[in-house]
């Protein structure tokens, strides 16, 4: 009768008998002593997120926005340009049908301030310049107006009454302002901001 033969002994298993195949860290010998001893050591700095990438932690507070840029030079002088432009569009009307339009006055501060804000930036020095040329453009095209009024009356040119006797123009002005006149020339300025802060 034959024995029975025995199996021959399996390959040692590393670390309490887990097969090798499919593990990476099956060659590593452990370090008596030290279990991080394969591991580069880090430097305590106090700070629980050190070791994080930027953007990785995604609590906390939102970035802080960026500061307003803009050209106040640009700005400014798309102001003065508008507003010449706005003033004279505001006279002809005004000066055509031979009365104000409030209306027509809070579109000339709109005008300017927006198109100042969205050239030049949403600056508080833009604004405030918008402000004060859509003063002065209301107050130009009320001039305007007033010049052709008299230029109609007296059956003589625009540019002779406008040019030529200006100061005139204003003394008139003056004489027929009432409380309607003031309030349009407030109206600008007022629009402007909001101009400004629309194309903001």
């Amino acid at each position: 009768m034959s024995q029975p033969v025995q199996p021959p002994n399996p390959p040692q298993q590393p670390h309490g008998g887990q097969p090798a195949e499919g593990n990476p860290y099956a060659g590593q010998q452990p370090t008596p002593g030290n279990p991080y001893a394969g591991q580069q050591p880090v430097a305590p700095t106090g700070n629980p997120f050190a070791g994080q990438q930027p953007g990785q932690f995604s609590g906390g507070f939102p970035p802080a926005p960026p500061a307003p840029r803009g050209n106040v030079g640009l700005g400014v002088l798309t102001a003065f340009g508008t507003a010449i432009v706005a003033a004279i569009l505001y006279g002809v009307i005004a000066g055509s049908i031979e009365r104000e339009v409030g209306y027509a006055a809070i579109g000339v501060g709109f005008l300017v301030g927006f198109a100042a804000s969205k050239v030049g930036g949403p600056l508080p020095a833009i604004g405030a310049a918008s402000a004060l040329f859509s003063l002065g453009a209301v107050f130009l095209g009320q001039l305007v107006a007033m010049s052709m009024i008299l230029a109609d009356g007296l059956g003589v040119g625009f540019s002779e009454v406008f040019f030529e006797h200006f100061g005139d123009v204003i003394d008139v002005w003056k004489q027929e302002a009432d409380f309607m006149t003031y309030l349009f020339l407030l109206l600008g300025p007022v629009a402007a901001f909001g101009g400004a802060r629309k194309a903001a």
